[in-house]
């Protein structure tokens, strides 16, 4: 098991190696696991990348991002540009949620409500506003109304998450309450809890899951 001294090294170089984050702008302080990333920078698109690039890291077991975003003047746009671009940007999607998904801005923070029928589309729906210029922060808010009930079985699920799985998936349990999919057991790294969640939210018919997964190093 890594050292708190360790833990913060090993996020500061993979800070340094994104090339889409300044790594001298962000400050990281590692205890039990638990790493804070502190400090400013020029984008919000810049404040996700270091969020993920400390999520991969081996021994993160927490993050809290205390990071402040602040636009340099060429970038800062008022709230209604911002928001016709992001409606633009949703209806120019491969598969357009500009019906579907409603977009607020409050001082270049996006809030995006609304309903589609999988989480793969709220997902693209942030991704598709995320690196519009003048963007503080996004608030995804838009639930899943799917189109189907669950019916998929546990048996189902499980063979999906073996499928995916980098290690053993039998440390996974899965339990299914009407459309609500709640994981338990072990895992050892993000990616693999992310690997875990994204079999789960490919299940026609889900609306929730419920991540209650523990990282073991």
């Amino acid at each position: 098991m890594k050292t708190d001294l360790q833990l913060q090294q090993d996020v500061l170089a993979e800070l340094h190696w994104e090339p889409s984050v300044h790594a001298e702008n962000i400050g990281v302080e590692a205890k039990d696991g638990v790493v804070t990333l502190a400090g400013h920078v020029m984008t919000y698109q810049e404040k996700y990348h270091a969020e993920k690039a400390a999520r991969r890291v081996v021994g993160v077991r927490a993050l809290a991002v205390e990071i402040d975003v602040k636009l340099a003047s060429s970038g800062i746009r008022n709230d209604s540009d911002i928001a016709n671009s992001a409606k633009n940007a949703l209806q120019w999607m491969s598969t357009p949620l500009g019906n579907k998904v409603n977009v607020t801005v409050e001082k270049g923070w996006i809030t995006l409500t609304g309903q589609t029928e999988w989480q793969f589309q709220k997902l693209a729906a942030a991704v598709a506003v995320r690196y519009l210029m003048g963007v503080n922060g996004v608030s995804n808010q838009i639930i899943l109304q799917p189109g189907t009930k669950l019916s998929a079985a546990k048996a189902d699920i499980e063979a999906a998450l073996v499928r995916r799985a980098h290690t053993d998936a039998g440390k996974i349990n899965i339990d299914i309450d009407g459309s609500t999919l709640t994981l338990t057991g072990n895992v050892s790294n993000w990616t693999e809890r992310d690997t875990a969640k994204e079999a789960a939210w490919s299940t026609p018919g889900v609306t929730s899951v419920v991540d209650k997964m523990t990282m073991t190093f």
